[in-house]
């Protein structure tokens, strides 16, 4: 699919948008990818991806190869991911510490109008579609209980981590950084994006090759999961696309419980940089919170996410006219 450098540029910004999502506990990228309107597009290409394309590389040559799997479109995107990973994942960090309810808000908002608008996709509504939601909501809430475990540091198990994770990353409404968090692999992961930019920059080689390590073998997990996982949406997406669409809503509205502003906290765990945070939450009503609940700019904070939304909508209808 051809497009223009403004429209390679959007997809970028897509990308950093969904980088930013992918790096808190709590929110989907692959949430980002639907309501801005790549996300199919982004399952076929990458279900495109196999060892079929270097057949038509050595026959057809690599611009024939490389259109096959829609190149300029991957690159763009995951240029973005990996950008706002690297540079927003500090911010982000930084926002969860200091102004939690804020940005959960924000959040809040987000996946709260995502959850209106792929339920509007949904063409034919049936009991198996409504059984469908209610199944996925109850599934998705249970995640947002369950309790992380410490994490361990076999190879086998960060490999396994990627795979789990990036699953989550790319289905919207779950989150690939809250199932690494349950998986107790968050802290690692982290700290291999901070580990890999420090290395870099401060010529330490030592801390950039154990972090080169993490990544790749969280790398190679991420790869095989995406690939495996791809093939049944791109599929689903295809065939049965109202109860798929059915499943990400009930994932989605399961998934509020874990950006619900306002949190008691039941047990803290230290980050990776040793800070004490919280580790078992809560859910609990506004006037319930210890301390100053900020609800008037929380709400504010609900609608600026909402309405990113219908930004985000109206910029994957452009493209879907345009393309």
């Amino acid at each position: 699919m051809q497009r223009s450098f403004f429209s390679y540029l959007t997809v970028t910004l897509k990308g950093i948008a969904m980088g930013a999502a992918d790096v808190v506990p709590g929110v989907s990228g692959g949430t980002i990818a639907f309501i801005s309107g790549i996300y199919e597009e982004l399952i076929e290409s990458i279900d495109n991806l196999n060892l079929g394309v270097f057949k038509v590389w050595k026959t057809s040559g690599f611009k024939t190869a490389w259109n096959s799997i829609n190149g300029n479109f991957l690159l763009a995107l995951f240029l973005g991911i990996a950008t706002s990973i690297f540079s927003l994942a500090r911010v982000i960090k930084w926002l969860l510490h200091n102004e939690p309810v804020l940005l959960w808000s924000f959040f809040f908002g987000l996946v709260l109008a995502s959850i209106i608008y792929i339920a509007k996709q949904i063409k034919e509504w049936s009991a198996v579609v409504i059984l469908a939601i209610i199944i996925t909501s109850a599934l998705s809430y249970y995640i947002t209980l369950a309790e992380p475990f410490a994490s361990p540091e076999s190879p086998f198990y960060l490999l396994f981590c990627g795979f789990i994770a990036i699953i989550a990353m790319i289905l919207p409404g779950v989150s690939g950084a809250f199932i690494l968090l349950i998986l107790g692999a968050y802290q690692i992961a982290i700290d291999t994006i901070n580990n890999l930019r420090e290395g870099l920059f401060t010529g330490n080689w030592d801390m950039l090759k154990d972090a080169l390590i993490n990544f790749i073998l969280l790398a190679l997990g991420a790869i095989v999961g995406i690939k495996v996982f791809s093939k049944i949406l791109n599929w689903m997406f295809k065939h049965k696309k109202n109860i798929t669409l059915a499943i990400l809503t009930g994932f989605m509205i399961g998934s509020l419980n874990k950006i619900w502003p306002w949190k008691k906290v039941l047990s803290t765990r230290l980050n990776s940089e040793g800070v004490e945070v919280p580790l078992l939450e809560k859910s609990i009503l506004p006037n319930n919170y210890q301390g100053d609940n900020q609800l008037v700019i929380a709400i504010v904070f609900v609608v600026i996410g909402f309405v990113t939304i219908l930004v985000l909508e109206r910029f994957g209808n452009q493209k879907t006219i345009n393309d």
